[in-house]
């Protein structure tokens, strides 16, 4: 007997790729210090987008609008022009006492002087921001991120009493305390030597691969840029370049290239 022809089973079609979300972006963020011939340019047209569950460094040389980003970005400082929006909230269009709140309930912040109550423990520091909101700390919540940041046995100590390793542990399990959004770090490593950077790092580094966590680092430092997931060069007010899977040496190198173009 002849076999019956039939037709070659079709190829599956390919699975859809998911889009990445979205946690906080800029639209044509314009900011200017000063008049006239004082006037200098921060940002200029900016688009950015910071994707969810990831550690985003922000580089530049000094001047470029690193910072400035940053805290436009957080709702520190306002922009002169363009959006920002956290999630679905665009921030450049909300009132003071909205703004406030939306920082305390959605925002974390980690700066390079730890920023502690110095009168507080390092649990009261920890619980300070829910305090201040009236929110009741979820205790599960509380012990996970004490445990990460590896200070259960020093959680009676003031900050004068902790290194300053411990101190900026603390301010990053304070930064995490209100689960929020998304974590902005100025220069989380500044006042660090190597060693505590680098416990830091590795913190920062297992707050997004084991709570999912969102973090915007700006950083000079090529070592603290390659635990990002993705690194964003400044320069003049403006993006000019990304890096995925950045190493130090990556880095060094292409910042190399850009100060020899100035």
């Amino acid at each position: 007997m002849t076999e019956e022809w039939r037709p070659a089973p079709s190829a599956p079609e390919p699975a859809a790729v998911a889009e990445p979300v979205v946690v906080a972006r800029a639209t044509a963020l314009c900011k200017t210090y000063g008049v006239g011939e004082a006037r200098v340019v921060a940002l200029d047209r900016v688009d950015v987008a910071i994707r969810a569950g990831e550690l985003t460094a922000i580089m530049g040389p000094s001047g470029s609008g690193k910072s400035t980003l940053m805290h436009c970005l957080a709702g520190l400082d306002a922009a002169d022009g363009g959006e920002v929006w956290i999630g679905d909230t665009e921030i450049t269009a909300l009132r003071d006492d909205e703004l406030t709140r939306l920082r305390r309930d959605r925002i974390g912040f980690v700066f390079q002087a730890f920023n502690l109550v110095p009168t507080l423990t390092a649990l009261e520091n920890i619980t300070l921001p829910l305090d201040i909101a009236g929110r009741t700390p979820e205790p599960g919540w509380i012990t996970r991120v004490i445990d990460a940041v590896g200070l259960s046995d020093r959680l009676r100590h003031r900050p004068g009493e902790l290194s300053g390793g411990q101190q900026q542990r603390v301010a990053c399990a304070r930064a995490l305390a209100a689960r929020p959004r998304i974590v902005f770090a100025d220069e989380p490593t500044g006042n660090l030597d190597s060693r505590a950077g680098a416990e830091v790092l590795d913190l920062m580094r297992q707050c997004v691969d084991s709570f999912g966590q969102t973090i915007v680092m700006v950083t000079h430092d090529p070592v603290a840029a390659s635990y990002a997931d993705r690194v964003l060069f400044l320069a003049d007010g403006r993006v000019v370049d990304e890096m995925t899977g950045p190493t130090a040496e990556r880095v060094l190198e292409r910042m190399k290239r850009a100060e020899g173009t100035r």
